[in-house]
């Protein structure tokens, strides 16, 4: 309700050679050295030789190359010896790592951009599986098929990957450049940047009573955070779009203006709407070109409802790169005695060229929820995400009253709110408790990097 991730080959030096008075042996000894040394050498290099050709690497090993995306470990299958190790690089847009499945080896979490070491001088030689540890992020695909052999480094091959160890955690830091990173990264909250997402946007009224909204997708410049820029696909200019609200019955005409240089629809997630309403490309309608424009007409269901509108056409890209908003019908019943002051949106992205975010935001520039003490807030989860996220508030439990729309018979409190993709929850808080109050999701990675709080994290201010 609104008011708003062979040891070098040995090699054994002659023995010393006991020299005596004989001339003849003097001569001979240092001759038998020089060609037991040269034996010595070609019996080393044979060996290294033979290495080279079945895999086992000698001296001048380079580590194995991998990359990371959202949701890919490049290559699939990846060869590495015990010496060399894995050099990853993030090139995807939200954290990953990379690890051996089954064992302790993994690398730190690694930024976007960013680059570390994989140690694997403790593995027998052997195949493996190797994995993204960020939870849901293996089932997404993020799985390679790993074959190491015995093998040596090269000269400068760690100092070349850097001094990241396996592990997590701030390695290599001292206790106050851990304390300086923590508090660094929480001074700026609230973050000022560009763009507001999810604001409700007031319909047109025809002269029917129909309630008009228009969409215009566009590719838009859109501020993460201070620091992270991006070319968004946005309705209206912002991530997510403006919430749309109707009561049940209501006539809804949606009309879409599409500025962007690709096609796209609208789906209405949740509705109940006609088929050719539906907005799937190819099955209920065409795509919505460049530059045309596309209306959406339906009557409202007579239930309330909590549902989302996004692209269904290149959905993979353009809703995690922004194309998704919340649509609210009606009000979800409120248990007795109980007077909501506002209800809020709050949209979790995990993905794309937004990575983890709350409505379109990254923390520190993420909005906080502001009450007055007593409040009662309702706020709806909407998950656009491609994982699961547990949202938790500190110092308050939160009261579930609906699921995907649908009023529970029974409202439960819950500390942690699992919220899958796809799906939405409508929760009551108290706003019982004075002070500044976290509220995140609690698959830390989505919350917190070694430099400290970043992603999917806000908080409630109670005054």
């Amino acid at each position: 309700m609104a008011s708003t991730t062979d040891p070098p080959v040995p090699v054994h030096e002659p023995k010393p050679v006991q020299t005596g008075p004989s001339t003849a042996m003097t001569l001979a000894l240092p001759m038998l050295f020089f060609a037991l040394v040269g034996i010595a050498g070609l019996v080393v290099g044979l060996v290294v030789g033979m290495g080279k050709g079945d895999g086992v690497t000698g001296a001048e090993a380079a580590p194995a190359a991998v990359t990371l995306t959202e949701f890919a470990i490049s290559p699939a299958e990846i060869s590495a010896t015990t010496g060399a190790g894995i050099h990853v690089t993030n090139n995807g847009s939200v954290q990953h790592n990379l690890a051996v499945e089954g064992t302790s080896l993994a690398t730190p979490m690694i930024d976007a951009g960013a680059s570390a070491h994989l140690d694997l001088s403790s593995l027998q030689p052997g195949d493996y599986t190797v994995i993204c540890q960020v939870p849901g992020h293996k089932e997404a695909g993020m799985t390679a098929k790993l074959h190491v052999a015995a093998g040596g480094a090269s000269a400068g091959t760690a100092a070349a990957a850097g001094t990241t160890a396996s592990g997590g955690g701030m390695q290599g830091m001292t206790q106050a450049e851990i304390d300086k990173a923590m508090r660094d990264s929480i001074s700026p909250f609230p973050q000022k940047t560009e763009g507001t997402g999810g604001e409700f946007l007031a319909p047109t009224i025809l002269p029917d009573g129909t309630k008009q909204f228009e969409l215009t997708t566009a590719i838009t410049k859109w501020q993460v955070s201070a620091t992270k820029t991006v070319d968004a696909m946005t309705y209206n200019g912002t991530v997510p779009g403006p919430t749309l609200k109707v009561q049940p019955g209501d006539k809804l005409r949606v009309i879409l203006h599409n500025k962007m240089p690709v096609s796209t629809s609208i789906h209405f997630h949740g509705l109940t709407t006609p088929n050719n309403m539906d907005g799937t490309t190819f099955i209920t309608q065409d795509p919505v070109l460049p530059n045309t424009d596309f209306v959406y007409e339906f009557v409202a269901q007579n239930t309330p409802m909590v549902g989302m509108y996004h692209s269904h056409h290149d959905a993979v890209t353009q809703v995690p790169d922004g194309l998704a908003g919340a649509i609210l019908i009606g009000d979800e019943p409120l248990p007795d005695g109980v007077a909501v002051s506002q209800e809020k949106v709050m949209m979790l992205d995990d993905s794309g060229v937004i990575g983890y975010a709350l409505n379109g935001k990254s923390f520190p520039a993420t909005a906080p929820v502001v009450a007055t003490q007593g409040e009662w807030i309702e706020m709806h989860y909407l998950n656009e995400g491609t994982m699961i996220h547990p949202m938790h508030l500190h110092g308050m439990p939160q009261l579930v009253i609906a699921k995907d729309g649908f009023p529970l018979a029974t409202p439960r409190y819950e500390d942690t709110v699992t919220v899958a993709p796809g799906e939405r929850f409508t929760v009551l808080v108290h706003a019982t408790e004075p002070g500044t109050w976290v509220w995140h999701c609690h698959i830390l990675p989505h919350a917190e990097t070694d430099q400290g709080m970043t992603g999917m994290v806000t908080a409630l201010i109670v005054h």
